[in-house]
């Protein structure tokens, strides 16, 4: 029953197999980084929040390889229904299917929502091992590699990609926008800008109503992953509170918490909360930032900050909370990982640390501040942090530092 259900998958989602294939693409910027790792021997993991995008990407591969491989060397399959069965058969079954012998030839193998899968790690690892012939690319929704277990088990024979929500720049480049002189055309870019908070990023609903909108982000993203996807993978008792917690941090975006005062509200022990913060981080609904320090160590151990990774429709236009929209947005635009705060309450927004060099950078939606930057700069020795602002501009120097006050759009725009 299992073969029958695979092929018939098999022959609905390969169509390149009996006709020509095109899929309607527009450009993302991660896929370019990507194309470049195509050629390793590598397993190329694509991992990222529902509805992103990650599927796409993957079908985009196949149309830009068809003619290196052949139409029936490529073969697509998705687990999202197929939970109970093992990568092994799918490819037996795709075998018999082509009429070909998977240990001859050169083949690009895409597997799609691989983490439904019990024990995918060693399964893949298999085909990974047996067939050097067989380019392979895996997805997930969630965090693929959960546990250090995962990452040890296929250590050396990956290269993982975290797809992202469209940017604010590839969110113009969707909607056909362009704009050279950023000064000129200001007024625009703001509205564009409230637009794509609404959307999210999303690129299924880039061009969609409010009303649309709600109800993908409510049904498509927020329910399914909290009510399918996780309780699927994590041992979760009580979904409710599972989203009850995501609520939270939904309508109090950068709050630090505190873990036990948190879970005496909601009437939940202590670890049963930082396992459902963990699972919501690990499907990629929130993200952490950890406080700033020179010591790694002290940097585990200190607060914590979560933000949404998904700004709900009906608070982007309340007056009220327009702050704390925009300081998510730019949490999640700058990829950020570190804020910084001391125990006199001074508190940078993001702190950036790559490459040797540490970069504050403040987001103000409407007032500004530079105190704390300054008093970041000055404990740290740092000469330069950044404010970025709705709109306004300027620069503040200090002593031997400086600081740039930059509006949001030039920065992203660049």
């Amino acid at each position: 029953m299992d073969s029958e259900r695979i092929i018939e998958a098999l022959e609905e989602t390969n169509k390149w197999w009996k006709r020509g294939f095109e899929i309607e693409f527009r450009p993302r910027e991660v896929y370019e980084e990507i194309k470049r790792f195509l050629k390793t021997r590598q397993i190329i993991a694509l991992t990222g929040l529902r509805r992103v995008g990650k599927t796409t990407i993957m079908l985009k591969m196949v149309r830009d390889n068809i003619e290196k491989f052949g139409p029936e060397n490529i073969m697509y399959f998705s687990f999202d229904d197929f939970r109970d069965v093992r990568i092994k058969d799918v490819l037996n079954a795709y075998s018999r299917l082509v009429n070909k012998e998977l240990g001859e030839g050169e083949y690009l193998v895409l597997f799609d929502e691989i983490q439904k899968v019990a024990g995918w790690e060693e399964q893949i690892k298999r085909v990974y091992d047996n067939f050097k012939n067989i380019k392979l690319i895996i997805s997930g929704s969630e965090s693929l590699f959960i546990s250090n277990k995962s990452r040890e088990s296929l250590a050396g024979r990956f290269f993982e990609f975290k797809i992202q929500p469209l940017s604010f720049r590839e969110y113009l480049t969707f909607k056909g926008r362009r704009f050279e002189n950023v000064e000129l055309y200001k007024q625009e870019i703001l509205r564009e800008f409230d637009n794509f908070l609404l959307c999210n990023g999303f690129p299924e609903i880039a061009s969609e109503t409010e009303e649309v909108v709600k109800k993908y982000i409510k049904e498509n993203i927020i329910e399914k992953i909290v009510y399918r996807d996780i309780p699927q993978i994590f041992p979760v008792r009580e979904p409710a509170i599972l989203e009850e917690v995501l609520r939270i941090i939904l309508l109090s975006p950068g709050e630090i918490i505190n873990i036990d005062d948190m879970a005496k509200d909601l009437n939940i022990s202590r670890q049963t909360l930082s396992n459902y913060l963990n699972y919501l981080e690990k499907s990629y609904l929130i993200k952490k930032l950890y406080n700033f320090s020179g010591s790694a160590r002290k940097t585990q151990r200190k607060l914590k900050k979560y933000y949404p990774t998904v700004v709900l429709p009906e608070i982007v236009r309340k007056h009220g909370l327009r702050g704390r929209v925009f300081e998510t947005a730019m949490v999640l635009q700058l990829n950020a990982d570190f804020f910084w705060r001391d125990v006199y309450k001074n508190e940078v927004d993001v702190v950036k640390h790559a490459d040797g060099k540490i970069i504050p950078i403040e987001i103000k939606y409407s007032k500004l501040d530079i105190k704390p930057l300054r008093t970041f700069m000055k404990k740290f020795r740092i000469d330069k942090g950044i404010i970025l602002t709705y709109d306004k501009e300027g620069k503040a120097e200090f002593d031997k530092g400086r600081i740039e006050i930059v509006p949001f759009y030039k920065y992203m725009l660049k």
